[in-house]
């Protein structure tokens, strides 16, 4: 599938969301209620976790059993980080189930999160092929610019509702009067469902109760990283991706008998894989790292699972390789995780904040706030040039095993300097899949 073909299934799927939201709401409360953000007919929940869905579960249409666990887990994670992001930057609660039972911090639930497997499993046995049938209806010039006159118009819903929510709306009128007219147009298509569920319809009425937060008071902290900010979660994710190496590295040792490259980047041992766990889990579950650790390891266990999937999907289709296949293991899927590496990361949520994450993050915040600011930024420009040229170096080894020949002063560059060699020696167990 192509750019395109993802840009028309969010905007689909996060309207049709829109449209089952309004349905449903209308049917239980007999009344009109907005359930989207922005001032469009859009849902982007359902958006996003349709194309998430689509990109990291399509290869399990036939299994309907882990389609629908995948599904539910990725669109509850969607749901419970969109759910506080929206609370943190508008201090208002969009929805909440705390009266439902099995919830989390009243974003999700399990009857919510089955829903969600619900409607994944119709998504990639259905939705899908319907979808992109009538994509295909459009001609190819027609729907690449149907789909960024969507994209234009979003984004100016999108920025036109941040401007509204931070009180300067009014900065930018031509914004603000698209906003203006994407508003009126779903408060006529949300009436005009509202009136095919009910003959009798009600006023408007403002979404939701909304629950306003007094924000408190900010305390002037003189520690560099307090709490869970940048700086500490960007160096929780050097240092991940330094430990995640090591460990991998020392566990081939003991476990192959011979030393092996387990790095990501091209330059420096670092695994990605491992930072960027490190980096989601404390953002995810940094509010909860004083709970049980039973619960931790439950919660590592399905997290860890789910993102060491979506990652091997990601690596292959971007970069035309697999880093890993745990075929040869019992109960795997797909070879792209297995059930004995799901428990390692339950293992490693516990550890990580039962052991590893106190030290450390008193250990951060020790750094002087001006010299902690100063190393922080070094490592990430350090960081995304080493992801930058090892993303070309992988890229033009792909090319390479196809048989193109070097064309341009950049291809020589890393022909010379990252050869077919080279490559083995740093990915050793990368597979080419073309």
């Amino acid at each position: 599938m192509t750019l395109f073909h993802f840009i028309w299934l969010f905007f689909c799927y996060s309207f049709l969301g829109w449209a089952l939201e309004v349905s449903f709401t209308a049917l239980r409360k007999r009344r009109y209620q907005d359930r989207g953000v922005l001032n469009g007919p859009l849902c982007i929940v359902y958006g996003v976790s349709g194309c998430i869905i689509t990109l990291g579960l399509g290869e399990l249409a036939n299994n309907w059993f882990f389609l629908f666990l995948g599904s539910a887990l990725y669109a509850t994670v969607i749901e419970w980080i969109a759910g506080h992001l929206l609370e943190r930057f508008s201090h208002t609660r969009w929805w909440d189930y705390s009266a439902r039972r099995f919830h989390l911090d009243g974003y999700i639930c399990l009857s919510a999160s089955v829903l969600w497997g619900l409607l994944g499993l119709a998504v990639v046995k259905w939705g899908n092929p319907l979808l992109l049938a009538l994509f295909a209806l459009i001609p190819k010039l027609g729907g690449m610019i149907l789909c960024w006159v969507f994209v234009a118009l979003f984004a100016m819903d999108a920025v036109g509702t941040v401007l509204t929510v931070s009180g300067v709306g009014h900065m930018l009128p031509q914004v603000d009067a698209v906003g203006s007219r994407l508003a009126n147009l779903t408060l006529r298509m949300g009436l005009w469902i509202l009136d095919r569920v009910e003959r009798r319809i009600l006023k408007a009425n403002p979404q939701a109760v909304f629950e306003r937060k007094k924000l408190p008071a900010k305390e002037k902290d003189l520690h560099f990283a307090a709490g869970c900010s940048f700086y500490k979660i960007f160096l929780l994710f050097v240092i991940g991706a330094f430990l995640g190496d090591l460990t991998e590295t020392v566990f081939c040792r003991l476990t192959a008998g011979y030393w092996m490259s387990r790095s990501s980047l091209v330059w420096g041992p670092f695994s990605i894989v491992w930072g960027l766990a490190i980096a989601m889990v404390t953002l995810l579950l940094y509010k909860y790292k004083d709970r049980t650790a039973a619960w931790l390891f439950a919660a590592g266990t399905l997290l860890g699972g789910a993102y060491e999937y979506l990652c091997s999907v990601f690596t292959e289709l971007v970069f035309g390789a697999v880093f890993w296949d745990y075929s040869a293991l019992p109960f795997n899927l797909g070879g792209r995780i297995n059930l004995l590496y799901c428990f390692f990361w339950g293992f490693a949520a516990v550890i990580w904040f039962k052991v590893a994450y106190p030290p450390l993050s008193r250990l951060i915040e020790k750094l002087p706030r001006r010299g902690g600011k100063v190393l922080t930024w070094c490592l990430v420009v350090f960081m995304a040039a080493d992801m930058l040229v090892s993303s070309a170096a992988l890229a033009r080894y792909n090319t390479r095993l196809e048989g193109v020949p070097a064309q341009g002063p950049a291809a020589v560059f890393l022909d010379t300097h990252y050869d077919d060699a080279r490559m083995k020696q740093i990915y050793p167990k990368a597979v080419h899949t073309g």
